[in-house]
């Protein structure tokens, strides 16, 4: 099971005195040192964490797997293609929200997001579509030819029973195991925290985790390098 850490909140703390600390680079290479499988950062319209010269950076510094999430714009599209990363994970995006709040819905935006796909991949970047765990979403995921899907686990991670949570999590299980039939990849990402994320890890078609808030609240406390190996303990 690999782990994507997230670093885009070490940003967020950053652009909140408008200084250059900390910087989300040297949190990328401290949770890659720490044993990441990949470091993830969504460069966003309106730049409120992640800026152009981090993407650039991180491009250049990254050892492991750089996984640009982005909007299906014009202008952020013309970013990847330039800086090419290798995977580009198309999220939904809306100004006012704090974090991205829901799946892209992939049947809406199909004929928006086919051109879009096939430019990525024709740059050889690897797609990946954030989508909610929904079968009408993972058959159009797999038409429009993404390479993987991420299954958003809010619901499960925000579920207030366990009977609830139990129903999220088997909606998350059929999704990967039908997104395996089809020839999808499956990752799983958003909510999740150390005291949730076992049981999710143990849905066989999964193989790839993004987090981020949770590692990074975390190494405010103990530190990139043992908020890092708690979680791949945990989904190990």
């Amino acid at each position: 099971m690999r782990l994507g850490v997230n670093i885009d909140h070490i940003a967020t703390i950053r652009q909140a005195r408008g200084g250059s600390e900390p910087d989300p680079v040297t949190a990328a290479a401290l949770a890659e040192l720490a044993g990441a499988d990949g470091i993830v950062c969504h460069l966003r319209e309106d730049r409120r964490h992640i800026q152009d010269r981090d993407l650039e950076i991180l491009r250049k510094t990254v050892r492991t797997h750089l996984n640009m999430e982005m909007a299906a714009t014009e202008e952020i599209v013309n970013i990847a293609v330039k800086i090419k990363p290798d995977m580009c994970t198309l999220v939904p995006e809306r100004r006012q929200e704090l974090t991205t709040e829901g799946g892209l819905d992939v049947t809406a935006a199909a004929d928006n997001l086919a051109p879009v796909i096939k430019l990525l991949q024709d740059n050889r970047i690897t797609v990946s579509l954030f989508i909610d765990p929904a079968i009408e979403q993972v058959k159009m995921a797999a038409k429009l030819k993404a390479n993987f899907i991420e299954l958003h686990t809010g619901a499960y991670a925000d579920a207030d029973d366990d009977n609830t949570a139990e129903i999220e999590l088997g909606k998350l299980n059929s999704m990967a195991i039908a997104a395996h039939k089809l020839g999808l990849r499956v990752s799983a990402g958003h909510g999740l925290k150390y005291r949730n994320v076992q049981l999710v890890a143990e849905i066989e078609y999964i193989e790839e985790f993004n987090i981020g808030h949770s590692i990074i609240s975390r190494a405010a406390l103990v530190g990139m390098d043992r908020a890092v190996k708690d979680m791949k303990a945990l989904i190990s």
